[in-house]
């Protein structure tokens, strides 16, 4: 019994390791949500997309008139084979919310939530919902 309890603290332990935050294991052409620090693996191109932050929040407020609907700036990272890629991917202007890496194209498909003007979004409250596809 006590070794029973103790195998049972060391995996609740290592579930809540902030530093290596897992994700969900989705297939081409699957939209996925990650928060920020998660990473998803896309399994039929063996290939890790995580969601490192959002700079530069500058969209229109849904409660207010704007003259031009603003951008985010939405930061992931491709980890392919060892090899880490950082991208900046953009909700402001759909040419540049897709980004080719070798054989598959990445693509921000929403960053929610959407701002307000009387509230301000912290960080780690974004979430990114994406798509990867040949």
């Amino acid at each position: 019994m006590p070794l029973f309890l103790v195998v049972l603290c060391l995996l609740a332990v290592t579930a809540c390791d902030e530093q290596n935050p897992v994700g969900p294991s989705v297939g081409m052409n699957e939209r996925f949500t990650l928060a920020p620090g998660e990473v998803a693996t896309v399994r039929d191109v063996d290939l890790n997309v995580q969601f490192v932050d959002v700079t530069g929040d500058s969209r229109c407020p849904a409660d207010a008139i704007c003259i031009q609907g603003g951008d985010a700036l939405v930061n992931i990272r491709v980890l392919d084979n060892g090899a880490t890629s950082a991208y900046e991917l953009h909700t402001g202007d759909s040419s540049r919310a897709t980004v080719t890496h070798k054989q598959v194209r990445i693509t921000l498909v929403e960053l929610a939530p959407y701002p307000f003007s009387s509230r301000t979004i912290a960080p780690g409250e974004y979430r990114a919902t994406l798509t990867v596809t040949r």
